[in-house]
């Protein structure tokens, strides 16, 4: 199983996901600028964390015209899995991968802290390795994670499943209905505002990431039958 990280001017998590790959998994993980138009040779794509472009416009707005971008949608609509964290998560809400959009906090400040997250779906190739209902501890840094959309996109992602995360006890920045993550109808492809990469030992405060990246390579094995 191969992994490709797109890098943007601005990203500053790159390193860190590509880090958390070779380190839980032990698989081959490259990054790749966003300049480049075929990940045709990869069967997952991590789009991590940053200020892709400054966050100038909106957060991720610019980011979702990348040449990569481009790639990204295709690998998504065969089903590869794509993950993005944090600006990522943005860039694919930007790029109309997933619903909705994403707004300043609602207390207008940047949030740094552990954050307790309950995980509402663990049957997707994300969270196959989590229980239903556990609660997880991954970082958040974000000054615009306030997670908008309408009352009827609400209910379908409610109906259909596809909540994936959402924030347990405090809101950190008042998205709504607490909602930490979310997935495409297909459930290939996850946004979620938190690092699971920064959770990935016990000394960075939680290990609950490492399951997220194994999920991932225990579902590729299953489709392909790898080892």
């Amino acid at each position: 199983m191969r992994f490709a990280v797109p890098v943007f001017p601005g990203s500053n998590c790159d390193v860190d996901c590509a880090k958390a790959v070779r380190e839980t998994l032990d698989r081959p993980v490259d990054l790749v600028w966003h300049t480049e138009r075929n990940l045709e040779a990869y069967d997952a794509i991590i789009l991590p964390g940053g200020f892709s472009y400054g966050d100038y416009l909106r957060t991720g707005a610019l980011a979702r015209f990348s040449p990569v971008m481009e790639s990204v949608a295709e690998a998504a609509e065969k089903g590869k899995l794509i993950l993005g964290i944090c600006n990522g998560f943005q860039v694919l809400l930007e790029a109309g991968l997933l619903p909705g959009a994403m707004r300043v906090n609602d207390h207008l400040q940047f949030r740094c802290a552990i954050q307790s997250l309950r995980v509402e779906n663990h049957q997707l190739p994300f969270t196959r390795l989590y229980e239903a209902g556990e609660e997880i501890r991954f970082p958040i840094a974000h000054g615009e994670g306030n997670y908008y959309c309408d009352p009827e996109t609400l209910k379908e992602l409610e109906e259909q499943g596809r909540i994936v995360f959402r924030y347990s006890g405090e809101n950190p920045n008042g998205s709504v209905a607490g909602i930490a993550g979310v997935a495409n109808p297909q459930g290939n492809v996850l946004g979620l505002m938190p690092h699971p990469e920064r959770a990935i030992h016990d000394w960075m405060g939680s290990a609950d990431g490492v399951r997220l990246f194994r999920s991932m390579l225990q579902t590729w094995e299953g489709m392909y039958g790898a080892a």
